[in-house]
């Protein structure tokens, strides 16, 4: 056989052999492109199956707060969780809570005092009198029912304490009406009888106050009273008359409630501001009704 006449042949052949091989290759990729192809088609139809909560939730960035100024973003890094406005609420609630319980406090302690003074077993202070004022009436305990009433026991000879205390008398007087207008009747009982007559009491409490009312009685009265409001006094022995001469007693307000109960005793280590404070404190812890001026 001649080699020209095989040499055709073999090459269709290997042509043959060539196309056979390569057609399934072709067409396992040209399957492969077609179920991709379908995937990707169906995406997009899985995605709008999602549900809305999961498809319409806002990307961490857009929750981010825009500043317009680096100075304003460093300003708000400085100041943290907390900023001024919270500050001053926070000190205006401890201010506030602090006050309310030292209020609370002191009532309690004004309270506590004045039950001390109507306990059993405790010597009372006050009780029944019938006096007459510096106009001639006659004034009894019942007529200082109703208000608080602030005694004050002494002589209108007296040089020097008797005029200091009711000048104090008049300025604590004075406080307490701006703060209670009403609520107070202020009383100057005389511890000397025989010489403090209601024209007597009349001209000298006038110098003070004219709001104070003055008191005078008998001898066996006014030692009554006394001894009723615990107050210690003393004349000298063997007066002649005319004979000028001084009397000791003790130095105390007495602040009465509307009940006529001793409520506290005010002394001379208070200042005219400080026991009118106590007074009004009183005052304003009464619960029931006082009776008008």
């Amino acid at each position: 056989m001649n080699s020209r006449s095989v040499a055709p042949a073999a090459r269709s052949l290997l042509s043959c052999c060539r196309n056979l091989s390569t057609q399934p290759g072709r067409r396992l990729l040209s399957s492969a492109t077609a179920r991709a192809s379908q995937t990707a088609a169906k995406r997009p139809a899985a995605a709008q199956q999602l549900p809305p909560s999961t498809r319409c939730l806002p990307s961490a960035s857009s929750q981010r707060r825009t500043y317009k100024t680096v100075e304003e973003a460093k300003s708000r890094y400085k100041s943290g969780p907390f900023s001024w406005r919270a500050g001053i609420l926070f000190v205006l609630t401890g201010a506030g809570l602090l006050w309310y319980f030292e209020y609370e406090k002191e009532r309690m302690q004004r309270k506590r005092m004045a039950d001390a003074a109507k306990g059993v077993g405790r010597p009372k202070v006050g009780g029944p009198f019938a006096l007459v004022d510096q106009n001639g009436k006659t004034v009894t305990h019942e007529d200082l029912r109703g208000r608080y009433s602030l005694v004050y026991f002494g002589f209108t000879h007296c040089p020097d304490i008797c005029p200091e205390e009711l000048d104090k008398m008049a300025r604590m007087y004075d406080a307490v009406e701006k703060e209670a207008p009403g609520a107070l009747l202020p009383v100057f009982v005389t511890c000397d009888p025989a010489r403090d007559t209601p024209e007597i009491l009349k001209e000298y409490l006038a110098e003070f106050h004219p709001g104070f009312v003055g008191l005078t009685g008998t001898y066996d009265q006014i030692k009554a009273m006394c001894k009723a409001y615990r107050v210690y006094f003393s004349t000298p022995s063997e007066v002649k008359p005319g004979q000028d001469y001084l009397v000791d007693h003790s130095i105390y307000f007495y602040l009465m409630d509307p009940e006529g109960d001793f409520v506290e005793a005010l002394g001379r280590q208070h200042s005219p501001d400080q026991a009118a404070k106590v007074i009004v404190d009183h005052i304003k812890d009464y619960k029931g009704t006082l009776k008008a001026a």
